[in-house]
């Protein structure tokens, strides 16, 4: 179990404060910075598309040439 969990850290927070995850300056920091990670992984999800989809086209191509029409057992 991580540090700081179970000292009710979910409850309560100092000074009678209840918690917010997403709340105040460092939230908002948390959510940007959250939000470009996922941004920036969409992003490299639509640049490797193509190269994914061009190498399995390849390699069912080759298994079709080398006649084991019926055996995808892998590229090798």
């Amino acid at each position: 179990m991580p540090r700081g969990m179970g000292r009710g850290y979910g409850r309560r927070g100092y000074y009678g404060r209840t918690f917010y995850p997403f709340g105040g300056f460092y939230g908002i920091l948390d959510l940007l910075i959250l939000l470009g990670i996922l941004y920036f992984l969409f992003k490299l999800f639509i640049v490797a598309l193509p190269y994914a989809l061009g190498l399995v086209v390849l390699l069912l191509l080759r298994s079709f040439l080398r006649g084991n029409r019926f055996r995808f057992c892998g590229p090798f």
